[in-house]
């Protein structure tokens, strides 16, 4: 587990509107929200927002420098701080739905875990008795996943 696991808008929005704040815990010992994703967060949905300040454990993070490596992925504001964040921290990991954010933050080697990835992990540790219920809930909440994705997910974790 990493020390510091920073989350983009998307998981934030989705596990808000699901709520299941509570499955960034598994990710690490201290969440971090980009003040980037915050603006983003709030200028898109009013419930997450809410959500997310009335949750005392997630930690905003002040700006950041984006380097070169980053921006030339063209990602948006709060990816791009995401990763830039975790750049230039040790023992930290990404926490991104985002295709291309996902494949930016793999190609400069830093480890990603996506809304999936938290109900797959929160399975694993035995903090929920099965996943498929879970990953119903996500997808109830807005989060787009394919049923031959949900399909390969599931089998990782015996469902």
């Amino acid at each position: 587990m990493a020390d510091v696991a920073v989350v983009n808008a998307s998981p934030l929005i989705v596990l808000a509107k699901a709520g299941r704040l509570e499955l960034l815990c598994d990710a690490a010992d201290s969440i971090v929200v980009p003040q980037a994703v915050l603006g983003e967060v709030a200028a898109h949905n009013d419930h997450a927002h809410r959500a997310i300040a009335a949750t005392p454990w997630l930690a905003a993070a002040g700006p950041v420098v984006v380097p070169a490596a980053v921006l030339a992925w063209d990602l948006d504001t709060g990816e791009s701080a995401v990763i830039a964040w975790v750049l230039t921290r040790a023992r930290s990991s990404v926490v991104i739905d985002d295709r291309m954010g996902r494949r930016c933050a793999a190609a400069l080697g830093l480890p990603v875990i996506g809304s999936l990835g938290l109900v797959l992990l929160a399975k694993r540790l035995g903090r929920i008795p099965a996943a498929r219920p879970m990953v119903e809930e996500l997808r109830r909440a807005g989060m787009y996943l394919s049923d031959r994705v949900v399909n390969q997910t599931l089998s990782l974790v015996g469902e």
